[in-house]
């Protein structure tokens, strides 16, 4: 019975695959890509490799979406054919006449999360740099102007946040930083602002090496207390800023690993609605794998339902579970953005109610 269930879902899942993938791939690669062979001057060849890059980021959203349509078209099929009346008859209960498609959705999370890990996000950086060199506007691993970075610390006393340090560098050539003010708050009752010609980062001592500036010591009632003029000299200030120049992926071309490191580059910045933002879309990676659980037994409860149904009508529900559930997702997400929910909450609410809706259906179900 398992196996036989399970060939009834592989089928549709595949076919589901094939054709939220073509959709999705159609509406979000092919007629750009389209439109900057014709206005752009794209080569053939760019176009090609870029189209092939960017289908397993589709592959990977058609993934949820396939496994609600496998479940829903097999188990409707069974529900109109009288199969799933003929195996109660026999003893079998509703729960146990969904245990292959929730191993399958468990298979399929597997698949959705390493593919989201190891693939999508190579795949997208790659196929945004050969989309540069392809119209000649290749862009530098960095940032080349005004480099600033911002840290804030707490009073040991408590309270708001205080400005530590401000960093901003003028240029960047990928080695050394021009045109330099620093002005550095950190250590208590010392005030210092630097003023550079050129700082490189030294990685054997972990320090910035300054050249060619004057260093201002200011007391605490706002007068000079020193000022030092120097050819080289040493600070003790954090690598940020130059982790910072170096060239951001987009949130889709980083794994969960690389967007943790890059929150923990702008944590000290203080740029709240950033930082925020970043928190929201790490839990966002993680949670997503798990719609397809949810897809998987929303589908299954809704297909044991007894109708007389066809292809078209599983394909409709589909259409509407997935928009009911998605609208729900981008609200609660927007709610983490702007802080109404917390990060977790906006990521794993949705997959929560949904496991929870699902619950409810086939509980509804095996009661019949």
């Amino acid at each position: 019975m398992d196996w036989y269930i399970t060939k009834e879902l592989i089928g549709p899942f595949l076919f589901g695959v094939g054709l939220f993938t073509s959709v999705a791939v159609t509406v979000g690669a092919l007629f750009e890509l389209i439109r900057r062979v014709t206005e752009s001057g794209l080569p053939y060849g760019a176009a090609l490799e870029i189209f092939l890059l960017q289908i397993p980021y589709f592959v990977v959203l058609a993934f949820p979406m396939s496994m609600l349509l496998a479940t829903l078209m097999a188990y409707s099929r069974m529900s109109s054919d009288s199969e799933l009346i003929a195996l109660r008859s026999c003893g079998v209960s509703i729960y146990r006449l969904i245990l292959p498609a929730v191993i399958l959705s468990l298979v399929v999370t597997g698949c959705t999360f390493a593919l989201q890990e190891l693939v999508v996000p190579a795949a997208s950086y790659r196929a945004t740099l050969t989309l540069d060199r392809a119209l000649k506007r290749e862009k530098p691993q960095f940032q080349e102007r005004n480099i600033i970075y911002t840290e804030f610390s707490k009073p040991e006393k408590g309270g708001e946040e205080i400005l530590a340090r401000w960093f901003y560098a003028e240029q960047f050539d990928g080695q050394r930083m021009k045109g330099l003010t620093i002005i550095d708050r950190s250590t208590p009752g010392l005030n210092q602002i630097v003023s550079s010609e050129s700082a490189t980062w030294n990685p054997s001592e972990n320090t910035w090496d300054f050249f060619n500036g004057t260093a201002y010591i200011v007391a605490p009632d706002g007068s000079y207390r020193n000022i030092v003029r120097f050819e080289h000299q040493q600070l003790q200030l954090p690598r940020t800023p130059l982790d910072l120049a170096a060239r951001v992926r987009d949130f889709k071309e980083m794994n969960i690993a690389q967007a943790l490191e890059r929150l923990e580059i702008i944590k000290n910045s203080g740029d709240e609605p950033q930082i925020r933002k970043l928190k929201v879309r790490i839990q966002e990676k993680y949670a997503f794998p798990f719609v397809c659980m949810v897809f998987g037994l929303v589908g299954a409860a809704l297909g044991t339902k007894p109708r007389r149904s066809g292809r078209g009508t599983s394909f409709g529900i589909s259409v509407v579970v997935i928009f009911t559930y998605y609208v729900f997702g981008f609200m609660t997400s927007s709610m983490g953005v702007k802080a109404v929910l917390s990060p977790m909450m906006s990521a794993w609410l949705p997959i929560v109610f949904g496991l929870g809706i699902g619950g409810l259906l086939l509980t509804r179900a095996a009661s019949r």
